[in-house]
């Protein structure tokens, strides 16, 4: 059985980087055809991709955030780390971490039809 779990600071301040990690459990991140991605979902909106690192360990971001979104992984541990750059209020929200198919996900994104396995999320609070 697959598993993964979220794990990072609940709270940041303005400017910071945030830092969370996603830790896999039951499947290897370096197997053939999946993206490990990073999902939020922010107070009273939708679903929002934040970025992936493939199979491969290739990273991309959101457009929205590309210049702020840095994605590794650490295969030793079979965990995957999003780090958030410069962080405001407005990156409040609820931290999903993912496993998706590689065939529903682009350098633009991943589809979540494709997106079979989820963490249970974590809540980051930007605030002073």
């Amino acid at each position: 059985q697959v598993q993964l779990q979220e794990s990072g600071p609940g709270l940041a301040k303005p400017s910071q980087t945030l830092s969370l990690t996603c830790l896999v459990s039951g499947a290897s991140i370096t197997t053939n055809y999946y993206y490990w991605s990073w999902i939020r979902q922010s107070p009273g909106k939708g679903l929002e991709w934040v970025g992936a690192i493939s199979y491969l360990g290739v990273s991309f971001g959101s457009p929205a955030l590309k210049s702020r979104t840095s994605i590794s992984r650490d295969t030793s541990k079979n965990q995957f780390t999003l780090e958030l750059t410069s962080v405001t209020p407005e990156d409040t929200a609820v931290y999903y971490c993912a496993r998706a198919l590689a065939s529903y996900c682009t350098t633009l994104g991943c589809n979540e039809d494709g997106m079979d396995v989820w963490g249970k999320g974590t809540l980051v609070t930007v605030s002073s």
